[in-house]
């Protein structure tokens, strides 16, 4: 699976991200679009988004736009815990639990739009290897944000 080391999660998601930035990141695919069109019931946590009545609407509300970047930005912050994700979401683990009261399994669904997303916007770039690498960082990001709900 690569050279010595190569193959760890971490440092495999680390060297992805270097390629990655928010600021260039085509707005049409922030991962708040895309779970909230393809999983229309997750909008409910969104009601001060104002209009989401349709895939359009979502893909042009800047509210919607504006917290997919919080939400890529935070995978960044991600990478740079990889060792204490627990640690490291806390807070939004709080908020989301128990003033915002977000079903965790939409932390799941978002991790998987996510990686559905990158493999769209880097093709070839996202191997199976890199791939895995998201996988586990999502799913470490899915559970620590679950976290307050044990």
């Amino acid at each position: 699976m690569g050279e010595d080391g190569e193959y760890e999660p971490g440092k495999l998601a680390k060297k992805f991200f270097k390629n990655f930035s928010v600021a260039h990141f085509p707005s049409a695919m922030f991962p708040c679009h895309r779970l909230l069109v393809v999983y229309p019931w997750t909008q409910r946590f969104f009601d001060s988004f104002g209009n989401l009545s349709s895939a359009s609407a979502i893909m042009g509300n800047p509210k919607v736009k504006a917290h997919g970047k919080k939400v890529l930005t935070s995978f960044g912050e991600a990478i740079k815990n990889l060792d204490n994700l627990k640690g490291a979401f806390a807070k939004l683990s709080e908020l989301h639990c128990d003033k915002l009261h977000v079903d965790p399994e939409n932390f799941r669904l978002l991790g998987n739009v996510i990686v559905i997303i990158l493999a769209t916007h880097f093709g070839r770039e996202f191997t199976p290897d890199v791939q895995a690498a998201w996988q586990k960082l999502v799913s470490g990001v899915a559970t620590a944000l679950a976290h307050k709900y044990h």
